[in-house]
């Protein structure tokens, strides 16, 4: 066994023990990360749909899941009698999709140790193989790619500094050459791969463009949102942590006043970060208290629920996406563009190239501390026209860069990995 494939397999085991100690020590995540593998096998051929040719679908969490499924969907309207496998790696996808029902089975992916991924493909025997964005599971990979079974990675998107290109990577750029195809959202991917002697690839965009923009099309209500804002203009800051809240909340103390209202929802929504928030909001009231109350007076609401983040941005004046000054960067900034707001965001954005491309747009706005943030948000607050065509600019770069699910659907329609039944 090569000792790259060695270090490989310690190091799946490690995170096993790291994730399984963490789980005794009461993480809640970590427990549901552990529970929820258990007896997979088991459970797998109990709930396993029969019936016709399987597809199987393969998300880390949740943000990959709204990416991919416009792709789902795409294959579940032309392929009717195909039956779709959904799997998630986190339970924050897991958790909030287990019962989505464009698939017709929901479950965790096994750990990626050799045995289970023999047995996991072994179980399902998928005729196509899909995973969006990244995960690169060396065993499950290879074990498709010994099946023989096509698999497509979707959205893929590449930096110069990831494993794949190191000169000790040589382990995963063999991975990518075994994809049957790769569909990136990017030029600069494409350039990489190629360098690196990866042909099989194509300049798709991200399928998450087409998700957003079928998002706010369906125009899907929120109850009690429109009555708690009424005539105000709303702050809607979606996907925050501490660092955005305590900037917000330094920002409100300051600029609160009549004809305006914040709502925030938060990263995190567990009962102690959710009484940290009424610490820092003092006069806030929790959603799910509002619901029951509606005619009660605030100012400021705290989304206490999760599912509901992508239909509320709609009721935005103007949105805040958080994350920005956190070490993995921000959080899906495409949802609120689609729906005309203007989207503010913290600095750390290097990752996600739709920022910058957003900002060149006129629609996205950077921000770095407390100064910044205000002078952003009251020019677009006190200036209407200059707010109206911020928004405007947000929502015609989404529909500039629609249509990477037709390019996958085409490439699957093309090769006849599927039949129609």
């Amino acid at each position: 066994m090569p000792a790259s494939t060695i270090i490989y397999d310690l190091g799946i085991r490690g995170y096993r023990a790291a994730v399984g100690l963490a789980a005794t020590t009461g993480n809640a995540k970590a427990r549901r990360w552990v529970d929820g593998r258990r007896n997979w096998r088991q459970s797998l051929e109990q709930h396993l749909p029969v019936g016709g040719p399987i597809v199987w679908i393969h998300a880390a969490s949740l943000g990959e899941f709204e990416q991919g499924r416009p792709v789902l969907e795409a294959i579940r309207q032309e392929y009717p009698g195909c039956k779709i496998l959904l799997t998630f790696f986190s339970p924050s996808g897991y958790e909030v999709r287990k019962d989505y029902p464009g698939a017709d089975h929901v479950c965790y992916l096994p750990l990626d140790t050799r045995q289970n991924a023999r047995d996991f493909i072994r179980l399902v025997r998928p005729s196509l193989a899909i995973f969006i964005k990244y995960e690169f599971w060396y065993h499950m990979l290879t074990a498709l790619h010994r099946e023989k079974v096509p698999v497509l990675l979707v959205s893929g998107i590449f930096r110069p500094g990831q494993l794949f290109f190191k000169p000790y990577g040589g382990m995963f750029r063999r991975l990518l050459q075994q994809l049957t195809y790769i569909f990136v959202q990017n030029k600069e991917s494409v350039q990489l791969l190629e360098q690196a002697g990866i042909a099989n690839v194509a300049l798709a965009g991200d399928t998450r463009f087409d998700r957003v923009w079928a998002l706010q099309e369906e125009n899907r209500e929120v109850p009690g949102i429109a009555a708690f804002i009424g005539t105000r203009q709303a702050i809607i800051a979606g996907s925050t942590w501490e660092e955005d809240e305590t900037l917000l909340a330094d920002w409100w103390k300051k600029q609160s006043r009549e004809g305006r209202c914040l709502i925030i929802a938060p990263h995190e929504i567990e009962s102690a970060h959710i009484n940290k928030l009424l610490a820092l909001f003092p006069a806030a009231i929790p959603y799910t208290d509002w619901v029951k109350q509606p005619g009660k007076e605030g100012k400021v609401l705290l989304i206490d629920n999760v599912g509901m983040l992508s239909a509320l941005y709609r009721y935005a004046t103007v949105t805040y996406v958080g994350g920005g000054f956190g070490k993995d960067g921000i959080h899906n900034i495409l949802e609120p563009a689609t729906y005309g707001k203007p989207v503010v965001f913290g600095p750390i954005f290097h990752k996600f190239p739709e920022a910058a491309a957003l900002i060149a747009a006129g629609g996205g706005i950077s921000i770095h501390d407390l100064q910044t943030l205000d002078v952003q948000l009251e020019k677009l607050l006190q200036d209407n026209d200059s707010c109206l065509h911020t928004g405007a600019q947000a929502k015609k770069y989404v529909a500039d860069n629609k249509g990477a699910t037709g390019k996958v659907l085409r490439y699957i329609q093309e090769k006849r990995f599927l039949t129609r039944l």
